[in-house]
């Protein structure tokens, strides 16, 4: 590759998230390669901005200095390595594979080991805020990487981050994020129970939210949640990410957890909230419907309906 040139990227995950940063890349003059998408329109609309679009990962390989993952999880970066037209079938010497998931750090560091043999390099960079942020190029990220791979994809990585955070060497970003998410995801179970127990003894929730804005314990997830559901009549549209995502994110926490070991009291009891809204039906809900979930375990009318 040509030092003055701008690396070519691949790019796998063309979703929510991925859509945003797969069209900053490309409008921004990097050259790029993206795999074929069930659903065409965001495919396309990429394409049209410039991409390639080719059939296998392997393909994706192929053509890139340097692929981003942008998947659910574990099982689907799992399957874009190791399948028969996976990454790791095309892998070679010099090529970077960035996986932006949330992901079991057990796995990950399996992954880097078997690119490693084949002196391709797999690093974690997985990505916080929302597809609104991607689509301005201002997500946040965390990477894991020794320095001189950390200097070498900055730049990159700036053209869909407003904050790019080296969290240390390979496997820390996956860890950091499932620690964030931990935290993020306790703040939002803890709310919507609460809620639960404010309307039930015949407190206003007004009140609640009213005493908690003003104090240490307010935060930007209970006023994604409460705020939101109280101002908007009932809208819990904020904080979009689903519940069956956030399950998934607490079992990789507990996980982790138990492997290293350190207690997993609260982690464990985040995790089963979750897993309960999970079999409620919520599952494709966003982490918001904890509150809906509440209503129907606590016999409770919480969300403002008409």
């Amino acid at each position: 590759m040509n030092a003055e040139a701008k690396p070519r990227i691949g790019f796998i995950g063309l979703g929510l998230m991925g859509h945003g940063m797969a069209k900053n890349l490309v409008t921004k003059g990097y050259p790029l390669t993206v795999r074929a998408h069930r659903n065409r329109n965001p495919l396309e609309d990429i394409v049209a901005a410039g991409a390639k679009e080719v059939a296998t990962d392997a393909e994706v390989a192929r053509a890139s200095d340097i692929v981003f993952l942008c998947v659910t999880g574990t099982p689907q970066v799992e399957a874009i390595v190791y399948g028969s037209t996976g990454l790791l079938s095309a892998a070679r010497e010099g090529l970077i594979v960035v996986d932006t998931s949330t992901a079991e750090p057990a796995s990950t560091a399996s992954i880097r080991i078997d690119f490693g043999a084949k002196r391709a390099l797999f690093v974690d960079a997985p990505l916080a805020r929302t597809p609104v942020e991607a689509e301005q190029g201002r997500l946040n990220t965390m990477v894991g990487a020794d320095d001189a791979v950390f200097a070498q994809l900055k730049p990159v990585l700036s053209a869909f981050c407003e904050n790019v955070i080296h969290a240390g060497p390979p496997g820390s970003g996956h860890t950091l994020k499932l620690i964030n998410n931990f935290i993020a995801q306790a703040i939002a179970t803890a709310t919507a129970e609460a809620c639960a127990a404010a309307v039930k003894s015949g407190l206003s929730l007004r009140k609640l939210h009213e005493v908690i804005s003003a104090g240490a314990v307010n935060s930007g997830i209970f006023q994604m949640i409460v705020g939101r559901m109280l101002d908007g009549n009932g809208d819990l549209g904020g904080m979009k990410f689903t519940l069956s995502n956030a399950m998934k994110d607490l079992r990789y926490y507990t996980h982790m957890a138990e492997a290293l070991p350190v207690p997993a009291i609260v982690g464990e009891a985040v995790h089963q909230s979750l897993v309960t809204a999970n079999l409620l039906g919520f599952g494709d809900r966003y982490v918001p419907s904890l509150v809906e979930a509440q209503e129907m375990l606590a016999g409770v009318k919480i969300v403002p309906r008409g």
